[in-house]
């Protein structure tokens, strides 16, 4: 098999011997899987992510869906391969046995599912957001309603989407508008807009489910009155029988830089003829339910990025490889044949960049979802409680770093292409354009930065900080005498971001929390590339060791190393300026008058 989106090779390694698939696959809830079932299922969405899902990904994105006033069309090939996704029972992949799911760890199926927006970011988008939102009805949902709506989207009948954003309100959703009215049967009438819908109208499916957040009349102001409402694009009957329309009328597409094979759309609700939701779970708790579908969403963005971010730098290497320019600076002939250009030296450090991200951002994706599998299935309540922190601690990072990292990465995919890699002849701005769309997926980078230094670390006064500071020490004080540098680098780095959060901690206590969190993007940066180079740090451990033992997979775990020392050469030195920076809190950011700028 051929390495055009992910690296296979780097997938088992990350799966077996970095996150140890063996150890999860023990676990009583995974019993029917075995690494042998687990090899040949990641073989499968390799062979269907390259057949059906990669070679129409620059068609699409030249031929974006378009809307006649009466439907969306949307180019065959979209269907087909999401027809192929359904059939090999892929979206199926995490949920229960008991509702016809293959039960598979998050660890592994996260990793098999990162090869599709890798090929096709657009056609993915459909069973992505469909699985997040059968999840979300799994967890929060009745009996009834999970037999009516999350049944037929595992079947492929229904899809589904989240609508949380508004087009006055965008990201802040304690200002949205859309009403729900109780009637006599128990369900409301739905009032109001909705935007930036991905895949909120299309022909690929029977029906599409919405997840739509309202307030319902008389509810409490802000975030607090947020409730959440299954709203079908057609009604469903209490047999489960598909009905008429519901009054959800698409205004129109947006038609953004990147993503564009995906439907994204301002959708109208009860404008047109009346439109009918049911309430999930409680009333005034939708944002508490709505974060189950948008933290599992936000992992997914993390490992979207880091597969856009990947496909660029295998295609960039392989052209690399091939392409021939130039001559060595040590070599005056020019009648000597040029050598490709992978022997340039800045092309070499272009290269490595990559490759030092999409495959710390692939550890770091992965490392988050194997701490979902801890969190539902560990054996002990300990195992349990202690991931979902470090995951609550991590979310954040796991969505943003990659969506800023793996993006540079496909920026100088693009300039190891010269001119060419600024044309639509070559896919890696295609790719660049895609992935740009991440830093905004899920909550902005801003409001990533927010979360993470005043919840996360300040707001829980260092606590998580600290457990996460112990996993870490627990690798760097094993290191072998050779790595010991780069431990001591990652003990450095940990203590410096432990210090500026305990800086911050204590302006905020002063009663300036605006300048505390007024650089919370930096602090993001900085925790990422000191979590990233852990990582790195895991990995190199392991290739050490392997090399030793002479597997005869010399140049992949030389390959570790080489990443992992340009890492800790090059990356985790930037946190030291970032930590200065954090530290003075200089208020600039919120002391400046706005009609300077």
């Amino acid at each position: 098999m051929t390495d055009q989106c992910i690296s296979r090779r780097d997938l088992i390694f990350n799966l077996f011997e970095l996150h140890r698939l063996d150890e999860i696959l023990e676990l009583p809830r995974f019993a029917e899987h075995d690494p042998d079932t687990c090899e040949a299922l990641l073989d499968a969405a390799i062979q269907l992510a390259e057949e059906e899902y990669l070679p129409h990904a620059a068609e699409l994105d030249a031929d974006e869906p378009e809307f006649d006033g009466k439907e969306v069309r949307i180019i065959p090939q979209v269907k087909k391969a999401v027809d192929a996704f359904l059939e090999g029972g892929f979206l199926r992949a995490q949920f229960d046995e008991d509702v016809g799911g293959l039960q598979l760890p998050t660890l592994f199926a996260q990793a098999m599912s990162s090869l599709f927006p890798a090929a096709n970011v657009s056609t993915s988008n459909y069973t992505f957001l469909t699985t997040a939102a059968a999840n979300l009805l799994k967890a929060h949902a009745s009996d009834d309603q999970q037999q009516r709506y999350m049944a037929p989207m595992l079947d492929g009948r229904f899809f589904g989407t989240m609508c949380l954003s508004e087009p006055h309100a965008g990201s802040s959703l304690a200002d949205i508008k859309t009403r729900a009215k109780p009637l006599d049967d128990g369900r409301y009438r739905i009032t109001g807009n909705k935007m930036w819908i991905s895949g909120g109208d299309h022909e690929l499916s029977e029906n599409i489910v919405h997840m739509v957040l309202a307030k319902i009349d008389g509810a409490p102001a802000g975030v607090k009155g947020i409730s959440l409402f299954i709203v079908p694009k057609k009604r469903v009957d209490a047999d489960g029988t598909v009905g008429e329309r519901n009054g959800v009328e698409l205004v129109g597409l947006n038609h953004k830089m990147g993503h564009r094979g995906t439907t994204n759309c301002a959708l109208a609700f009860g404008d047109n003829g009346e439109c009918i939701g049911e309430l999930v779970g409680e009333p005034h708790k939708g944002l508490q339910y709505m974060f189950h579908m948008m933290n599992e969403a936000r992992i997914g963005v993390g490992m979207a990025a880091v597969g856009l971010g990947y496909a660029g730098y295998l295609y960039s290497l392989d052209y690399a490889r091939q392409r021939p320019q130039g001559r060595p600076l040590t070599n005056k002939d020019p009648s000597s044949a040029p050598v490709p250009i992978i022997e340039h030296p800045d092309v070499r450090r272009m290269l490595l960049a990559q490759k030092s991200y999409v495959e710390g951002g692939l550890a770091l994706g992965l490392y988050c979802a194997r701490l979902v599998d801890e969190q539902n299935a560990g054996e002990s309540e300990a195992t349990r409680r202690e991931a979902t922190k470090l995951l609550d601690l991590l979310t954040p990072i796991v969505k943003s770093w990659p969506s800023e990292f793996c993006l540079e990465a496909n920026k100088l995919a693009i300039q190891c292409l010269g001119g060419y890699g600024y044309t639509r002849e070559y896919p890696v701005e295609r790719l660049y354009r895609d992935n740009r769309l991440n830093h905004i997926h899920e909550g902005t980078y801003g409001i990533q930065g927010l979360d993470l230094l005043g919840r996360k670390v300040i707001g829980d006064g260092g606590r998580t900080l600290a457990m996460l500071a112990e996993r870490i020490h627990d690798t760097t004080r094993a290191v072998p005498d050779n790595l010991r540098e780069y431990a001591d680098a990652v003990d450095a780095a940990l203590q410096r971001a432990v210090d500026v959060s305990k800086t911050l901690g204590r302006i905020a206590e002063d009663g300036r929390p605006n300048v505390a969190l007024s650089n919370a993007t930096v602090f993001l940066d900085m925790l990422g590339h000191t979590v990233v180079a852990w990582l790195w740090l895991k990995q190199a451990v392991i290739a050490t060791e392997t090399l030793a033992s002479d597997t005869g997979e010399a140049a992949f775990y030389q390959g570790k190393l080489n990443a992992c020392r340009y890492f800790f050469g090059y990356e985790l030195p930037k946190t030291g300026p970032m930590a200065e920076l954090l530290e003075k809190a200089d208020p600039v950011l919120t002391e400046i008058d706005t009609e300077t700028f």
